[in-house]
């Protein structure tokens, strides 16, 4: 979902809470190097997204944070503050080119350059935290 989070709001931090859970503790962070990423540079948007960052002239950058149970993908658009929230059941990451990786959710996307090492290294870190989150197919009853 995108949501404007510029205000603070407590129905729309309960609802980012139910989707993606809570902030990652201190150890847990310190164990996986950050659960921030360091700022992105926007190459291509879903439509929603574009129209967004269009109402203004400045870079268009964003970070992601890692939750508990999913990331949040943070934009400014005239002095507003935008979150994509995404669950990692729901968080498909494409590998277009070497220097680009897209989020993907429902009909929402954001496709960011990836020039550094750091970045690479943060992709990786969602993608293992991703699958840590997958259903164990072994508990399965069937």
């Amino acid at each position: 979902m995108l949501l404007n989070v510029s205000y603070n709001d407590p129905k729309q931090e309960k609802t980012i809470f139910d989707e993606v859970g809570g902030i990652i503790n201190l150890r847990e962070r310190l164990k996986i190097g950050g659960s921030g990423s360091p700022k992105l540079f926007i190459t291509q948007a879903s439509v929603a997204i574009n129209n967004l960052l269009l109402l203004d002239n400045n870079l268009n950058t964003c970070n992601i944070e890692i939750r508990e149970k999913g990331i949040i993908i943070r934009f400014r658009s005239i002095l507003e503050t935008y979150a994509l929230i995404i669950p990692f059941y729901k968080l498909s990451i494409y590998k277009g080119s070497s220097q680009e990786y897209t989020f993907h959710k429902d009909h929402h996307f954001i496709r960011v350059a990836a020039k550094t090492k750091g970045i690479h290294n943060f992709v990786k870190k969602i993608s293992d935290r991703k699958i840590q989150h997958l259903p164990n197919q072994n508990d399965n009853p069937n």
